[in-house]
């Protein structure tokens, strides 16, 4: 697995660090994983009167003050990675490179310095989804859990970005640790509100409950029934899990109780997930707690 890794030096971005040293069985395969530090170019006027080799011992220099940290965390665990650093602006510099090597993932943490500040609801995240097809996983706010074995809520909708999501995850199932406890999530509608006026105007039930639930079972069978074999050929054991109302309020309510340590989804679904990452569903669940994201947007 080829995993990306741009950091700046801050807390945020040393937690995404964190967390590919905590995959104790991802790093057993031998990983290749790349730290990737952007520096903004210094102004001409600056470059003129000092000249280009000091300018370039300065690029590095600074550069060097975020590799060592990250460095220190990666070789606690007995894992040295590759390093490079880019002179440019940050969203292109990240897709660009994600994209030259071919990464299978890039690892972010969210609110970083500098370059990276505002990941995620800025213009930084929407600018590298927009300009790459990598997948992305952002490390929201707090250190990710230690714990090799994760627990993780795929979200679907029935759209073939639902299904990329779980062939993504089945494929690189050494991401989330031996003994990884999985979470097929559906959100289905809320057939109990729907009414119809009687004769006197009144609003009455338009459906029964068991017509309701009848709906709901077909909805998320719908969504899920096609997935159900991937699992089975990857002799991978998933919980199925209904929800029932707005997805990101009800996968973000979900990941509250049940702990999760991630949620994987795909980008531009149709329906209720429409537009995921950069709509409703993906900000209320990023909104609504520090859950960390893993957002894959090729189908």
């Amino acid at each position: 697995m080829r995993i990306l890794v741009p950091v700046d030096g801050s807390t945020n971005s040393l937690n995404a660090v964190s967390f590919i040293a905590s995959r104790q069985t991802l790093l057993g395969s031998n990983p290749e994983i790349e730290l990737l530090n952007i520096q903004l170019p210094l102004p001409a006027r600056a470059c003129r009167l000092v000249g280009q080799d000091a300018i370039q011992r300065y690029y590095e220099d600074e550069a060097e003050k975020v590799f060592e940290p990250a460095r220190k965390i990666l070789q606690k665990v007995g894992f040295t990675a590759s390093e490079s650093f880019v002179v440019g602006e940050a969203a292109p510099s990240i897709s660009k490179a994600a994209e030259k090597t071919n990464a299978d993932l890039v690892v972010m943490g969210s609110r970083g310095q500098s370059a990276i500040k505002g990941l995620f609801f800025g213009s930084v995240s929407n600018g590298v989804l927009a300009q790459s097809k990598c997948p992305m996983l952002v490390i929201r706010g707090k250190a990710p859990t230690e714990s090799d074995a994760l627990r993780v809520g795929i979200a679907v909708d029935g759209s073939k970005y639902g299904r990329a999501a779980v062939r993504y995850a089945i494929k690189h199932v050494s991401l989330f640790g031996a003994g990884a406890t999985f979470y097929l999530i559906n959100v289905v509608s809320d057939y109990a509100g729907a009414v119809m006026p009687d004769m006197a105007g009144m609003a009455l039930p338009a459906l029964s409950e068991e017509e309701v639930l009848d709906l709901q079972r077909e909805e998320f069978n719908e969504a899920v029934e096609p997935l159900r074999p991937f699992f089975s050929k990857a002799a991978i054991k998933v919980k199925e899990v209904c929800l029932v109302g707005n997805p990101g309020d009800e996968i973000s309510a979900f990941a509250k109780k049940r702990k999760l340590d991630m949620v994987v989804m795909g980008s531009h679904g149709y329906g209720r997930f429409k537009s995921a990452i950069m709509g409703s569903t993906a900000t209320r669940i990023a909104a609504s707690g520090d859950v960390p994201l893993l957002v894959i947007r090729q189908a």
